[in-house]
C-alpha cells in the first residue's frame, strides 16, 4: 500500500517539490494574467458593450472588490478543508469565473463575472503560502511565498502583454477563454504535484477568526496597504508618463511595463531572501529606497532615461519589502497562516484602490500627470512612518 511521505522523507525528493512550486506558481501566474490584462482589453471590452471607459472601469474595481472581500470570507468559510483541496476549489472557481467573463453581454453581467474572478486571489495566495512552506520549511517561510508570487510578478513581463495582444487581434472575449484554458492547466499541475498529506489539513475557523482580533495584525496590514499603494500609483499611468510627460510614441509603454514587472521579479527574490534572515530590512530599505526612487520619477520622469530607470526601481525597490510583510503578518498569527496570507493581497489590493485614486485626485486636481508619483511617495512615507510607530510604542512593538 503506498503512504504519502513524510515532510523530511520529502526533502530528499526535490524534483517533486520542484513540480509542486511550478504547479502554485502557475496559478499565480493566470491569476496574475487575468488580474493586469484586463486593464490591457478595458477599451477592446467598453466598445463592445457600448459603454464609456470609466464605466468599463468598473468591471476591474469589481475584481478588486472581489479580492478584498473573497481573502476573509472563502478563507474562513474553508478553514477546516485541506489547503490542497482549497487550491484546487479555487482554481475551479477561477476558470468559471473567466468563462463566464469571455460570455458577459452587459457591464452588468462582465462586473459580475470579474468580482467571482477576484474571490479566488487572496485565499489562492495564502493557502498557497502555506503549502510551499510545507514543502520548503518554515525557517525559509520568506522564499516560500516567493515563490508562489513568482508568477504573479511573471504575469506583469509576460502574461498581460500577450493576453492583451491575443485581445487586439482575436477578440476580448478570447483572452478570457486562454486565461481560463491556462486556470484548467494550473489545476491538473496543482492536482498531481501538490503533497496529498494530513500535514496540510484546515484549521477551525475559530482560531482562524481569533487572529483579527489582533492589534498587531492590523497594524501591519496598514503598513502594507499604505506603503504599497506607490506601485500602482505609478503603474496606473505608465500610458500618460510615457506618451504625455516623456514625449515617447506609445510602441515604448510595453517596454515601460516590462522594465516595471521585471524590476518586481527581481526585488520578490532578493526580498524572499532579506525576509528569511533580516527581521525588518527588507521592509524598512525596500520602502525607504523606494521614496528615493520616487523622488527622482517625479522630478525627472519627463526625461526617457530617468523615468524607463525608474520604472524598473519602482517596482524592484517596493517588491523587496513584501515578502517581509508576509513573513511578519504569520509570525504575529502562526495558528492562522492561510489568513494571514490571504489578508496580505487583501491589504495589496487595498493599495491598489488607494494608489490609483490618489494618483487621479492630484491629476484631476490640475497638479500634473506627475503628481501621481508625489501621491506614492506621500503613501509609502505614511505607511513607514506607521511601521515606526510600531516599532517604538510599547505595546505594539511586537509587531514589528
Amino acid at each position: 500500500m503506498s503512504r504519502f511521505p513524510s515532510p523530511h522523507e520529502a526533502t530528499a525528493a526535490p524534483r517533486g517539490h520542484g513540480l509542486a512550486l511550478f504547479a502554485l506558481a502557475l496559478g499565480s501566474f493566470a491569476i496574475g494574467t487575468t488580474e493586469f490584462a484586463s486593464m490591457g482589453i478595458l477599451q477592446l471590452f467598453s466598445e463592445t458593450l457600448h459603454i464609456d471607459v470609466p464605466t468599463a472601469t468598473h468591471a476591474i474595481t469589481a475584481y478588486a472588490m472581489g479580492v478584498v472581500i473573497g481573502a476573509p470570507l472563502i478563507t474562513l468559510t474553508a478553514a477546516r478543508l485541506n489547503r490542497r483541496t482549497l487550491l484546487l476549489g479555487l482554481m475551479a472557481l477561477f476558470v468559471v469565473g473567466n468563462l463566464l467573463s469571455s460570455r458577459a453581454n452587459s457591464i452588468d453581467a462582465l462586473v459580475v463575472a470579474r468580482f467571482v474572478s477576484g474571490l479566488v486571489q487572496g485565499a489562492y495566495f495564502g493557502a498557497g503560502a502555506v503549502v510551499a512552506t510545507h514543502i520548503v520549511g518554515r525557517e525559509r517561510a520568506g522564499k516560500a511565498f516567493s515563490l508562489v508570487v513568482s508568477g504573479l510578478t511573471i504575469a506583469m513581463i509576460f502574461g498581460s502583454p500577450l493576453a492583451t495582444f491575443l485581445g487586439q487581434h482575436l477578440g476580448w472575449r478570447d483572452t478570457y477563454i486562454a486565461v481560463a484554458a491556462l486556470g484548467a492547466l494550473a489545476w491538473v499541475a496543482l492536482w498531481a504535484w501538490t503533497p496529498r498529506t494530513d500535514a496540510l489539513r484546515g484549521n477551525p475557523v475559530a482560531q482562524e477568526f481569533a487572529a483579527l482580533a489582533r492589534p498587531r495584525v492590523w497594524v501591519m496590514m496598514t503598513v502594507a496597504a499604505l506603503a504599497v499603494a506607490s506601485i500602482f500609483a505609478v503603474y496606473t499611468f505608465i500610458g500618460p508618463f510615457v506618451t504625455d510627460v516623456a514625449h515617447l510614441p506609445a510602441a515604448r509603454i510595453p517596454l515601460a511595463l516590462a522594465l516595471f514587472g521585471i524590476g518586481m521579479a527581481s526585488g520578490n527574490v532578493i526580498g524572499g531572501y532579506l525576509a528569511d534572515r533580516h527581521a525588518s530590512l527588507g521592509l524598512v530599505a525596500g520602502f525607504g529606497l523606494a521614496l528615493l526612487v520616487l523622488a527622482a520619477l517625479a522630478s525627472g520622469g519627463a526625461h526617457a532615461g530617468v523615468l524607463m530607470a525608474s520604472m524598473f526601481g519602482v517596482g524592484l525597490t517596493t517588491m523587496t519589502a513584501i515578502p517581509t510583510l508576509q513573513v511578519r503578518l504569520t509570525r504575529l498569527a502562526p495558528d492562522a497562516p492561510t489568513l494571514m496570507g490571504a489578508m496580505n493581497m487583501a491589504s495589496l489590493n487595498v493599495a491598489n484602490a488607494i494608489g490609483a485614486w490618489a494618483g487621479g485626485v492630484t491629476i484631476a486636481a490640475g497638479f500634473g500627470l506627475l503628481s501621481a508619483v508625489w501621491a506614492g511617495f506621500v503613501l509609502t512615507a505614511a505607511g513607514l512612518t506607521v511601521f515606526w510607530i510600531a516599532s517604538t510604542a510599547p505595546r505594539l512593538s511586537a509587531a514589528t
